[in-house]
């Protein structure tokens, strides 16, 4: 049999309550602390004398979905030490319960803390209210920055990178604790000596995981010359891709010679080709002007004042990564050609028709796609040409050389072999890049001075420089267990506070929210 509920329950810790009432949607608490004396907050002397009374009224958690009133009765006492300066005081409870001037019990304060932890300003309050705990949204961040921990642990492997305050304009610099897979700190700005001089203060840090930015690198070296530096792996890798991509935007001219499309006739092309081809002919008047500038000995910075085109616009051009005529992607209807090939050749030229029994079979695309491909024979065949010869896009064709041979349709695979036998400096950039990601996927780095050796003189070269300049921090990334993923995550969890607060919030109140939590 349960026992009978008993009001003192009703109460916090050290105190008791003298009356309870229900007056309309509010639960009305009246309490009395349970001590028979005050300590004096200058001498610390108990006094049992008693100069006045007066109420307190903190708000506290609902009582079965109603709002709580409470009410404390407390004293005012008379200080008897002779030596004390302070004549009177006020009564004062336990902090964990009610802090001095406090508005809220710590029990309330507790979750409203939280709250703001998790939702910020106008999201906790309006979700408050609906938990009959009403506070405003100001006095959640003001809980939220108050109660803000700083954290202390002594640190040993720790992870840094920067983010944006707002993006191409204002960044700041994240530091993680790789062991413990928490935030520590956020710094204002990713300025070199900001950085330098927090490493400074704390010794103990034996690695440093980071990005491939050459920023960090130096501050590291100059905060903690004795630390270990380890670049990031998911970087690497992505860096790595990215280098052979752009060493297929450089072969494309080659390329198109090589599959016989160097030369595209406008006749032969759908309205929406001959839009590509167009805007093609323009951007070529725009490459063929860069690149005079740039054999002029112009510098990248004046090329971008004296065209009004963007920075990385002009990169491009340089780099020879705007050559593709046509925006290639991969289409729907690739793995029906060879049977859209025989029934054309049979006879069947009605493209609705084709697509119907395409339809039957199961094919997901659009009659459109069919549509266009049938008028693209006819105008081929009305020219005397067996078809008109695309070119897929470089990051197609990087997708293709990078593929397995058994995964690949025999159109496909035929197009990688001519471009194999015709391009062979593209063939020894794929291996350079290979055999440089196998060496992360194995975490073995005996071959890695090699690799920079003979990849030096590929169209990844660039790429393979930039490794040779942070080798050190490389290699360790290829034989260490940590990396930079953890400090990754916490930046995506940054964002996603800081879209919570409309991208509004300040230094403090970001490093609350993702540290205090």
């Amino acid at each position: 049999m349960h026992g009978r509920f008993q009001r003192a329950r009703l109460a916090p810790e050290g105190f008791a309550v003298v009356s309870v009432q229900s007056v309309g949607d509010d639960f009305q608490i009246m309490l009395r602390s349970q001590r028979s004396s005050g300590d004096c907050p200058d001498c610390g002397r108990p006094s049992r004398r008693v100069q006045s009374r007066y109420v307190r009224r903190p708000s506290d958690l609902p009582l079965a979905g109603r709002r709580v009133v409470l009410t404390i009765l407390a004293r005012r006492f008379w200080c008897d030490t002779v030596i004390c300066g302070r004549r009177i005081f006020c009564e004062q409870f336990d902090a964990g319960v009610l802090a001095r001037y406090g508005r809220r019990t710590q029990r309330l304060e507790t979750i409203v803390h939280h709250l703001g932890l998790a939702l910020g300003g106008r999201p906790g309050a309006e979700f408050a209210s609906r938990l009959m705990m009403p506070v405003s949204k100001d006095t959640l961040l003001r809980v939220v920055r108050r109660r803000a921990a700083n954290r202390h642990d002594e640190l040993h492997v720790i992870g840094i990178d920067d983010f944006a305050f707002r993006r191409g304009q204002t960044y700041g610099t994240i530091v993680c604790d790789l062991e413990r897979r928490k935030p520590v700190t956020l710094l204002p700005d990713r300025a070199l000596e900001t950085t330098r001089a927090w490493l400074a203060k704390r010794p103990s840090i034996s690695i440093v995981a980071r990005d491939r930015g050459g920023g960090y690198g130096e501050a590291i070296a100059r905060g903690l010359p004795a630390a270990e530096q380890v670049a990031d792996r998911w970087h690497l890798m992505e860096n790595s891709s990215r280098a052979f991509l752009d060493a297929v935007s450089k072969s494309m001219r080659q390329i198109r010679q090589a599959v016989g499309s160097n030369v595209v006739d406008p006749k032969l092309l759908t309205y929406a080709e001959k839009l590509q081809y167009e805007g093609y002919v323009r951007r070529q008047e725009t490459n063929e002007a860069i690149q005079q500038l740039a054999k002029s000995g112009t510098s990248i910075r004046q090329i971008v004042r004296q065209t009004g085109h963007s920075r990385k616009l002009v990169r491009d051009v340089l780099r020879g990564q705007r050559l593709d005529v046509f925006r290639t992607r991969p289409s729907s209807l690739d793995s029906w050609l060879p049977w859209l090939n025989e029934q054309w050749v049979a006879g069947a030229r009605n493209a609705l028709a084709l697509w119907r029994e395409m339809r039957a079979e199961g094919f997901v695309g659009q009659s459109g796609v069919v549509s266009q491909w049938a008028q693209r024979r006819r105008l081929a065949e009305k020219a005397n040409q067996s078809g008109l010869m695309r070119t897929p896009s470089a990051r197609v064709l990087a997708r293709l050389m990078t593929s397995a041979q058994e995964g690949l349709a025999k159109s496909e695979a035929v197009l990688v072999a001519v471009i194999e036998n015709n391009v062979p400096e593209l063939v020894a950039a794929r291996k350079a890049i290979g055999d440089f990601q196998s060496m992360i996927r194995s975490k073995s780095a005996a071959k890695l001075d090699g690799w920079v050796k003979s990849a030096k003189g590929s169209l990844v070269a660039s790429f393979v420089n930039g490794v040779e300049k942070d080798l050190v921090a490389v290699r360790n990334a290829i034989v260490s267990p940590w990396s930079n993923g953890q400090t990754e995550g916490q930046i995506t969890r940054l964002k996603l506070i800081k879209r919570q607060m409309y991208g509004r919030a300040k230094l403090d109140l970001l490093q609350a929210r993702m540290v205090g939590a």
